[in-house]
This record gives C-alpha cells, structure tokens and sequence, in this order.
C-alpha cells in the first residue's frame, strides 16, 4: 500500500486518480478548494483517508494547505493535479496581485513542493498545449500584453513542465514527472475532448504507485505512459533556474536541493 496525496480531487481527474488508488487500496488523501467541496468528495470518496481544504488561488491557503499536508503524511506520491483553464474573457487577479492561472497551476504547486516534506515521487499535471506556450520573463502572466486566456494557460502548462524538470534536476533521488492527461471529457475539457477520464487518470496511477521499471524514471514528459518530447525550453536548465528564481520571489521559499543534479533530457 502505498500513501498518495492529489490536489483538486474534487471533480475530474484528480477525482478519478483518487478513486482508482482507493480501489487498489492504496492510503489517498483528496483535496478540495473549500469546506462545501470536501463534503462533496467525502460523499463520493468515502475510502479516502482524509479530505484537506485549502484555495490554491491564495498564498495563504496554499501554505494553509502544506500545514495540513505535512501533518498528514508522510506520502510516498504527490500528484499536482489541481488547475485552471484559459476560458476567462478578461485577467483574473487574486487577493495576492497575481494572475489567477498563473497562482493555481503555477504559484501553487511550486509552493506546495518547497513547503511539504519531499516524497519519493511527484507528478506534476500538465497539457499538450504546453508545447504552444512562451516564457516572456518581462510578462508571465499577460499583464502587459493583450489579454489572451488560452495563451495564458498555453504558458502556464509549459511553466508545470518547466518545474516538473527543475524539481527533478534539484531532487536527483525522487522521481519527478510532468503528464499530459490528453484531451479529456471533464468540465474543463469539456463535452467535445476525445479521450474519457479514465484515460486521463491512468498515467498519474501508474507513475504514483507503480513499481514497473518504466515508472520509476525521472525527468520525464509523459502521455499515456509514453514518454514524449516537451517544449524545447523546458529542458534549458538556465529557464528551470529563472523559473523557479521567480517563484522563490513571490513566495519566500526555495526548493532546497542539489542544483548539480542530473538535467532533465528526455
């Protein structure tokens, strides 16, 4: 058995990887945004150990959030399920000063991985669409250019791999992958995507609690268990560097590690 924690286990994704390791009766431990949420998911998660709360939209509920996690591990497995998609007409801003896209799928996870205790291995949910997205260190979340909610998410899940890949060059002994669930039925794929959730869930399973030999290999772009070519830019140590620079700035905490580790060059 082996202890896994999954951010955004609410709906969707994070939901079904949750189900499916419960099934195999591993120890889960779901997340949701708020109280009313996590009702929700203890009612149709009633095997998961324990549901935390905490708004990954917040710096504050964020480290609320590792507070919670580090009291409930150890875990063997973190998969960073939890994000937001491109669909606003307009810039969302959070109480922090930040773009909200950029706070859940970037800010969050970052914060998440430098505050809770380091587990044997993390999964780090990206998108196809990675390979579409821009790092413009002078305008990461689109605050100065037009307003493009697809771009923004575009650049978003190219910073996942891009951390997904520093991560695994500062922790040379854990296993650090960044995932392409693919185009999946949920509400953020919506009716229209080609491949079904359990689909989109199978790949954060396996790379969580597999012990295949395919499973255990870091530094890796992944979908459906093959490993794929990421943006070129991810593999560019100099843009982990600048990347994870930034968001030590916004954050006040650093990934500890040895930056000597071995590059990501899948």
């Amino acid at each position: 058995m082996r202890s896994v924690f999954i951010t955004g286990s609410a709906q969707g994704i994070g939901h079904e990887t949750a189900r499916v390791l419960i099934e195999a009766g591993h120890r889960v431990v779901a997340h949701a945004r708020d109280e009313r949420r996590a009702a929700q998911v203890r009612a149709s998660l009633p095997g998961a150990a324990a549901v935390l709360t905490g708004d990954l939209a917040s710096l504050e509920g964020t480290r609320a959030l590792a507070a919670q996690v580090t009291a409930a591990g150890p875990f063997d497995a973190v998969v960073h399920n939890a994000g937001v998609g491109g669909g606003a007409s307009r810039r969302e801003v959070t109480a922090d000063g930040l773009g909200r896209i950029f706070q859940v799928n970037v800010v969050a996870p970052y914060l998440l991985t430098a505050l809770c205790p380091r587990p044997a291995r993390l999964v780090y949910l990206t998108s196809g669409l990675e390979s579409a997205g821009r790092l413009d260190f002078d305008d990461l979340t689109l605050e100065k250019r037009e307003w493009d909610g697809m771009r923004a998410y575009a650049d978003s899940k190219l910073m996942d791999v891009v951390l997904a890949f520093a991560v695994a060059r500062r922790w040379p002994d854990a296993v650090v992958n960044a995932v392409d669930p693919g185009w999946v039925r949920t509400r953020l794929g919506g009716p229209d995507a080609t491949d079904a959730l359990p689909d989109g869930a199978g790949t954060p399973v396996w790379l969580a609690v597999s012990d295949e030999p395919e499973a255990l290999v870091t530094g890796r772009y992944l979908k459906h268990r093959v490993s794929l070519r990421a943006n070129p830019a991810a593999y560019d140590p100099e843009v982990q560097e600048r990347l994870l620079e930034v968001l030590g700035g916004i954050t006040g905490e650093t990934v500890a590690g040895d930056a000597a580790g071995g590059l990501a060059t899948s």
